[in-house]
C-alpha cells in the first residue's frame, strides 16, 4: 500500500470511528458495520445525520446532568422494539458494553419503559428491589433515575438515565419535574 493510499484509509476510518461507533475494520480492509458489509459511501448521509444527533444527545445530556447535579447518566432510544443507548457520561465501559442494548422491563431503563413511569432507586449499590442490574452497580454513584420520555403522541421514545453521589429518596414531586425536565430531550434525527 502506498504511503498515499495508507494515508486516505487511515482518514476514513478516523471519519468513520467519528460517524458511527458500530464501524469495524475486517481482515480485507473495508469499512463494515458490525450487521455486515456495506459501502462507507452509500453510508454516509445517514451516518452524518447520526453523528449530529448523538452529538446533540450527548451535548443534552451533560447539561441536563450539570442542571441536576447527576454526576453519570444515559439516552437510550427505542428503536426497533429494544432500548439502544445513543449517548452516556460517566459509565463504566463494561457498562456501556451491556446496556447497548436493552429490552423492555430488564434494569431500570426496560422497568421505566414497561412500566411507563420513572424508576427510582435511594442506592444503586444496595438496592434489593431487583430493579437495578449487577452491572449498573459498578457506577461510581448511588441515587439513580430512570425517566421514559414521551412522543407528541404518547408514546415511549426514550428513557433517561441519571445518577447521583449520594443516597436521596424523591418525592412524588421531584419526580415529576425530572420527567418534564427529561422531556426537553432533542428528537433524533
Amino acid at each position: 500500500m502506498s504511503a498515499a493510499a495508507a494515508f486516505a484509509r487511515e482518514k476514513d476510518l478516523s471519519l468513520a470511528a467519528h460517524l458511527n461507533r458500530d464501524f469495524v475494520v475486517t481482515d480485507d480492509d473495508a469499512i463494515a458495520p458490525r450487521r455486515g458489509r456495506v459501502d462507507f459511501l452509500g453510508l454516509a448521509t445517514t451516518r452524518v445525520r447520526h453523528y449530529v444527533s448523538g452529538v446533540a444527545t450527548e451535548a443534552w445530556l451533560k447539561s441536563f446532568l450539570s442542571t441536576h447535579g447527576g454526576v453519570a447518566g444515559t439516552v437510550h432510544l427505542l428503536q426497533d422494539d429494544v432500548l439502544k443507548l445513543e449517548s452516556s457520561v460517566n459509565i463504566p465501559p463494561p457498562v456501556v458494553k451491556v446496556t447497548e442494548r436493552i429490552p423492555k422491563g430488564k434494569g431500570m431503563a426496560g422497568l421505566a419503559w414497561e412500566r411507563n413511569e420513572v424508576v427510582a432507586v435511594c442506592n444503586l449499590k444496595s438496592d434489593a428491589s431487583g430493579d437495578v442490574r449487577p452491572g449498573a452497580k459498578a457506577v461510581d454513584a448511588q441515587a439513580a433515575l430512570a425517566i421514559p420520555v414521551r412522543s407528541s403522541a404518547g408514546g415511549l421514545r426514550a428513557v433517561v438515565g441519571i445518577a447521583f453521589m449520594g443516597e436521596r429518596d424523591f418525592s412524588p414531586q421531584e419526580l415529576q419535574a425530572f420527567e418534564a425536565a427529561a422531556a426537553s430531550l432533542p428528537d433524533a434525527g
